[in-house]
């Protein structure tokens, strides 16, 4: 382990890494090939011992709320479960529907009997499927969930009719092979419905953009999908995104959002955008997520800290997200916030900002809980 990470300097794995091993572990030592055996030996005794269990590393990260990535046809049993025993941190699902919307995948036409079976409900036309999704959309809200999430290439946003999108969908589930336009008309069609869905159930619909997936076709076919082999893409995000927004707003049906791009090219852009469509009614509404996935690093962090104040107000953030799927990832908290203090902290020293603690710190403690706590209304 040590033999490795020691090539890891300027990486933010280098940081995360020691971080982690100093909060949960209390271990300082620097990992070299010194190091490493006994590190490892000390981490892994602590691991194996009742006070490392999972529930317990939650506690010891002072975790107010958990949310996890679920499909809409996953039955939730053991959140179910979790919620029976009485455990006191919300443990609360989070709705994500790609593989219902991504109708030119190979598995598009099984996926969609698999949501039927779930549903319990046959889906032979386009409407059928949506009132799937409505059963699951009001499962899920029972379980707790507040939040959608997609990660797509790019937002679907062109015209669309309700019987034009009936055929493209029986076409697909028959079997034939769609047109790209096809396709982009019912995932608009689709995408538009969710988002009227969200509305009407006080949900944030979130939106991670621009990931180029399975780029290595020979380890696709060793390993699977989504194993590592992913990159920033460079699509067009502007146009669709603002119509897609647009028309939810039009019809007073836009939700609380928040969009998070993968191409740091997007920052400006995705912090303007939002500003758009904030109307009020709630502070914050519309948001600009996040650094994420490649951009998760210190380099992406200020970048998108100063795109958004530039743009924005980074007083309204909702703070930082942590998607690694890792309950010893709670540290990253910790790594945003000394950069967000850090960022203010210099410009105190400059004169841009007053010298005035209590004011400053009011300002991080919202970014950093108050204000998430605030926006996504959790159980508990």
């Amino acid at each position: 382990m040590g033999k490795y990470r020691s090539f890891t300097l300027r990486n933010p794995l280098y940081h995360w890494t020691h971080l982690e091993l100093r909060r949960y572990f209390g271990i300082q030592e620097i990992l070299s090939p010194a190091t490493a055996q006994a590190v490892y030996q000390e981490a892994s005794t602590l691991l194996n011992s009742p006070e490392y269990s999972v529930r317990n590393l939650l506690r010891k990260m002072n975790v107010a709320t958990v949310c996890t990535t679920d499909d809409p046809s996953t039955p939730l049993v053991y959140h179910q479960n979790i919620k029976a025993d009485g455990f006191e941190i919300p443990i609360l699902p989070a709705f994500r529907p790609d593989k219902a919307i991504l109708i030119e995948k190979p598995s598009w036409p099984a996926y969609i009997r698999q949501l039927a079976e779930a549903a319990g409900k046959e889906i032979a036309t386009f409407q059928d499927l949506l009132d799937a999704l409505q059963n699951r959309i009001a499962f899920f809200h029972d379980m707790g969930s507040r939040l959608s999430d997609h990660g797509l290439e790019q937002i679907y946003a062109a015209p669309f009719t309700e019987a034009g999108t009936d055929r493209i969908f029986r076409k697909r589930l028959g079997g034939q092979t769609l047109e790209a336009a096809e396709a982009e008309e019912f995932m608009s069609a689709l995408l538009y419905h969710l988002g009227v869905m969200y509305h009407a159930k006080g949900w944030t619909q979130q939106f991670h953009l621009g990931a180029l997936r399975n780029n290595n076709s020979r380890m696709m076919r060793t390993l699977g999908p989504d194993t590592g082999f992913d990159s920033i893409g460079d699509w067009s995000q502007a146009a669709a995104l603002a119509r897609f927004m647009d028309r939810l707003d039009n019809e007073d049906k836009l939700t609380k959002t928040i969009v998070y791009n993968l191409n740091p090219r997007d920052n400006e852009l995705m912090a303007t955008m939002i500003g758009n469509f904030n109307d009020g009614s709630i502070p914050g509404k519309i948001q600009y997520g996040s650094a994420w996935w490649f951009l998760d690093q210190k380099d992406g962090m200020e970048k998108q800290i100063n795109a958004l104040s530039n743009m924005g107000l980074l007083s309204r953030f909702v703070g930082m997200l942590t998607d690694s799927r890792s309950f010893m990832s709670y540290p990253r908290h910790e790594y945003f916030r000394r950069i967000l203090c850090q960022i203010l902290g210099r410009e105190v020293e400059n004169g841009e900002l007053p010298n005035d603690i209590p004011w400053i710190g009011k300002i991080v403690q919202d970014v950093c809980f108050r204000n998430a706590k605030a926006y996504f209304g959790f159980e508990g």
